[in-house]
């Protein structure tokens, strides 16, 4: 027997819910996957035409599998958190080496790819095959703790644990998609984070937060996000139209994306100082050099990190000293290579 709280969330679906999206109601397994993927750190406004690029470029995961991988990059380009396409990658080349080509069906197979945890998994799971497997992401979550008025912070082990249990029971073991799916949006557009329409709620009197007038205090969430600061000076040496660039091969951020000679200080820097840097002293050797433009400062906050710095564009006329894993591109070619959204809020206002 559904609880009023499973059938009155089904019924909201049924009749009001008008939420659009290009793979709401979609049973073809990569593509739920794709869409799950890229929206995992991503708003769906940005996600949706994401999506539907990858889509028209790879319509299938053999297509994927088979792109090279700084095409797939720089079609992602924007998105951030580019581990995502790292393991974008990395499982639909096994899905295409391991299983011919076709996603796998049962949930312990799926949970086994890379880059997919108990959400994606369900998600798939429960969307493409119609197995009862309950999703539980930030929405749900949020929903969750309001109605039942669950008071442990959602990222505590006991939170999780009590939001998880209460997911699997409310479950609509029938229609386990379309209930996940219900979900979802009802936190979306109703149970949103800030100003929730509760006045035209389908379950405000089954609402233990409304009843308490604790709806804006919850979820409550424990832990609080500490940035590292660090500082980024880019050199854009340039020589005859072409320009220095190299590929980040480190484990840190940005695997795997281009950037320019790079001077990194744990503090901010003088323009002064940092022509006198290591970096440029190898590469310009005493030869001469003119400092054609030096950017405002840029910012960019990632989940655990800020970045700051500038941008200082050198033109050299002899030959400089290359350093190594870098080579020279022509200026016209720096759009089909993908870089780091740090990187393209400079380009976008060079070209």
């Amino acid at each position: 027997m559904k609880s009023p709280f499973t059938k009155a969330l089904m019924d909201w679906h049924s009749s009001k819910n008008t939420r659009i999206m290009p793979w709401k109601g979609e049973k073809d397994p990569y593509k739920i996957w794709l869409s799950e993927i890229i929206l995992q750190q991503t708003r769906v406004d940005q996600g949706r035409d994401y999506y539907n690029r990858f889509i028209k470029v790879f319509p299938t995961i053999q297509d994927l599998a088979n792109a090279p991988d700084q095409a797939v990059f720089k079609l992602w380009e924007g998105l951030g958190y580019y581990a995502r396409c790292r393991n974008l990658l990395h499982t639909a080349r096994t899905i295409a080496a391991e299983f011919g080509g076709q996603f796998p069906h049962t949930y312990d197979e799926i949970m086994k790819l890379k880059g997919i945890g108990p959400y994606t998994a369900s998600a798939i799971t429960s969307f493409a095959f119609g197995l009862p497997y309950a999703v539980v992401d930030g929405n749900v979550m949020r929903v969750l703790s309001r109605v039942f008025a669950v008071s442990d912070p959602i990222d505590s082990k006991t939170g999780i644990q009590k939001l998880n249990t209460l997911a699997k029971e409310l479950l609509d073991p029938e229609y386990p998609g379309i209930y996940n799916q219900a979900i979802m949006d009802f936190g979306a557009v109703i149970c949103k984070p800030a100003a929730p329409l509760c006045n035209s709620c389908p379950v405000q009197n089954i609402c233990k937060a409304f009843k308490k007038g604790m709806v804006e205090k919850l979820p409550i969430k424990a832990a609080k996000i500490t940035r590292r600061k660090r500082w980024f000076y880019y050199f854009l040496v340039e020589k005859k139209g072409q320009v220095l660039i190299r590929q980040r091969v480190e484990k840190d951020i940005w695997q795997h994306l281009n950037e320019f000679v790079l001077e990194e200080s744990p503090r901010k820097q003088t323009t002064e100082k940092l022509l006198k840097s290591p970096s440029i002293m190898a590469i310009t050797q005493g030869k001469t050099f003119q400092v054609s433009d030096i950017s405002m400062e840029y910012k960019q906050l990632l989940t655990h990190q800020e970045i700051h710095g500038r941008f200082i564009h050198i033109k050299v006329n002899e030959s400089p000293a290359i350093p190594p894993g870098f080579h020279w591109v022509k200026w016209t070619a720096l759009k089909k290579i993908p870089f780091p959204k740090y990187i393209l809020s400079y380009l976008g206002k060079k070209r």
